[in-house]
């Protein structure tokens, strides 16, 4: 007579299946071929958990947005939240089935097992919330205090069901959990029904309704039921959950994707429209800019024609009429007038900075007169590097100085000997000197038109003028820094 007495632990739920009596390799080899059945689905159903815990995790911290309360501070998405602290517990809940020896005394692990169980409801529960919209609801202040109770009520009923060997509270507290979730679920389930045109909240709906069965089925059999073996279903059917929200993430990135994709498009036929406006900016404002350059070229000529050209031709027009001036005289300044009009166009083509063509077209233009006149003409010039900022402007207003120079000295001085001069300076600019052996002039008297235009040309320019003259040496000294 072979008598087996079989002890259930009632924090665990303990069962018993068939007995089967035999030689301890045939007994054990069958006992670790329906054990490893067994644990498979629970190394399964783990496995699942920690993808879940891991991919929930990355979620609610990469994905991130702008708080509207908060200035500089982000939001992340609860849901994601809410499902990785759900799968979490749900991991600790599976080391009941997994681990054979607990690592605490049998009170206090079941206590943390049935705590487990009240806090992945609880995370569920928040996370049906929001995807039933039903966020501002969790932002009441009693919400955390409730969801506190209710898995530190599980804690206390499993630690009492064990330590304490009061069975009946375990069965209370999963009576009250029931009576929580039934209406919780029932309204959920007509909400999410009444709202079809959101289909993750019916199969919220629909899978919170498959595990309240599930957890009612597995209340009754374990706490009503003498039948040994049974299994579980909750642990198997809460994953639906898992499901549901992995395919809410993918639509949520499908989604996503699409916004991004169509906002790249959008963005790209915006920036083609830009650049084509910019285009058509640039082009309009490059036919003004030409305008303008063409009118300012124009204003210029008419200017340097005015103040040149015209002064000369002027001034021979009151000799003639006068009557005083001799026919050498209004042929001068004619010359000078002619003279002025080929210096103007020889301007057209200079290189800006080009100080070494800018004389070499005064001696080209002028030589001829100096040499009507017996005046010999010394060259001194050294290459001369260009000057960036004498643009074409700052080259004609220097050239109206040489010409004006030249000019007193062909008209006034008297001189046999016309000297000029430049040489680069050390900091990079130049010097310029124009000096003749002529009869000179008193430079304390007030300076006359010729010289009051060549100072005021002088100061414009930006470059330092200085005049010396005795009898048989005056210099013009300009020099440009």
């Amino acid at each position: 007579l072979l008598r087996v007495l079989v002890h259930a632990h009632v924090g665990r739920r303990g069962g018993m299946a068939a007995v089967v009596v035999g030689p301890e390799n045939a007994v054990m080899a069958r006992y670790q071929e329906e054990a490893e059945r067994v644990d498979l689905g629970f190394r399964l159903l783990a496995f699942w958990g920690l993808f879940m815990v891991t991919m929930a995790s990355l979620l609610w911290w990469t994905q991130t947005e702008p708080s509207a309360t908060r200035p500089g501070a982000v939001e992340r998405d609860r849901l994601y939240l809410y499902t990785a602290l759900a799968e979490l517990f749900f991991l600790l809940r599976l080391g009941n089935q997994l681990v054979e020896q607990p690592p605490l005394p049998w009170a206090w692990w079941n206590a943390l097992i049935v705590l487990s169980l009240g806090g992945w409801i609880w995370c569920m529960a928040c996370a049906l919330c929001l995807v039933a919209g039903w966020g501002r609801r969790l932002d009441a202040p009693a919400v955390p205090w409730l969801g506190a109770a209710l898995v530190l009520s599980g804690a206390l009923a499993g630690y009492a069901a064990t330590g304490w060997h009061t069975t009946w509270a375990m069965t209370l507290w999963y009576g009250l959990l029931a009576v929580l979730m039934l209406p919780f679920g029932m309204l959920y389930g007509v909400t999410a029904f009444q709202s079809r045109l959101q289909p993750y909240r019916v199969a919220m709906a629909m899978a919170l309704g498959v595990n309240v069965a599930m957890g009612i089925r597995d209340w009754v059999v374990f706490h009503f039921d003498d039948r040994y073996g049974q299994t579980a279903l909750l642990a198997y059917s809460n994953r639906l959950f898992g499901l549901i929200l992995t395919l809410i993430a993918i639509s949520r990135f499908h989604t996503a994707r699409v916004e991004v994709r169509d906002l790249i498009d959008h963005m790209a036929q915006r920036i083609t429209d830009k650049e084509t406006a910019v285009q058509l900016l640039y082009q309009h404002n490059e036919q003004l800019v030409r305008a303008q350059e063409r009118a300012g070229e124009r204003t210029r000529i008419l200017r340097d024609m005015h103040d040149g050209v015209g002064a000369h031709l002027s001034t021979a027009i009151r000799q003639l009429q006068s009557g005083k001036a001799s026919q050498a005289e209004v042929l001068y300044t004619l010359r000078d007038s002619l003279d002025h009009l080929k210096l103007s166009m020889d301007a057209l083509h200079l290189p800006p900075g080009d100080i070494t063509a800018l004389l070499a077209n005064l001696r080209y233009r002028l030589a001829p007169r100096f040499a009507v006149l017996d005046i010999a003409l010394e060259w001194d010039v050294d290459e001369l590097p260009p000057l960036a900022r004498l643009d074409s402007a700052a080259l004609r207003q220097l050239q109206f100085m040489l010409f004006e120079a030249f000019s007193n000295v062909l008209q006034h001085a008297q001189a046999s000997v016309l000297r000029i001069q430049a040489k680069p300076l050390c900091e990079g600019g130049i010097c310029l000197r124009i000096s003749d052996n002529g009869r000179g002039f008193d430079t304390t008297q007030p300076p006359r038109n010729g010289l009051l235009a060549l100072h005021e040309r002088a100061r414009a320019l930006g470059v330092v003028l200085a005049l010396h003259s005795v009898p048989g040496c005056t210099e013009v000294a300009i020099d440009i820094l």
